[in-house]
């Protein structure tokens, strides 16, 4: 019998430059930016990291897009992500030297929250290996 159940693809992010986006979890990740092909820059609605063909992370180009005000106010946060850290003070170092913003509110101590450079809420946590 085949199986049915959807299979995870990857996680949008609307923003108004998905290249800009995307160069920016490109720095903090390592993972390249899908080439763009025949495609002018100008003209780019939709772009993905390339992850060999695992779940991962896409841009999209909303026109009016305006940042979520987490962890109060008028525009809730939608989602966001988690990456994996062995040390939490060389994670922020690198998260601040590729254009993220530490977020003022910090609930917890295995984790830490960053604003991405359209204020996409995202956290680096400690990793248990």
């Amino acid at each position: 019998m085949t199986d049915v159940r959807p299979r995870y693809e990857l996680v949008g992010l609307d923003c108004p430059d998905p290249l800009v986006l995307a160069d920016f979890y490109s720095r903090l990740t390592g993972l390249e930016v899908e080439p763009l092909g025949d495609i002018k820059p100008e003209d780019v609605e939709w772009i993905e990291l390339d992850n060999g063909h695992h779940p991962t992370i896409a841009f999209q180009k909303v026109p009016n897009y305006v940042a979520p005000t987490w962890p109060t106010g008028a525009i809730p946060q939608q989602l966001h992500l988690d990456f994996l850290v062995p040390d939490l003070d060389a994670g922020e170092e690198h998260a601040l030297s590729v254009g993220a913003t530490k977020h003022e509110y910090q609930p917890g101590t295995t984790f830490r929250v960053y604003l991405d450079p359209v204020g996409h809420p995202f956290c680096l946590v400690l990793s248990n290996d």
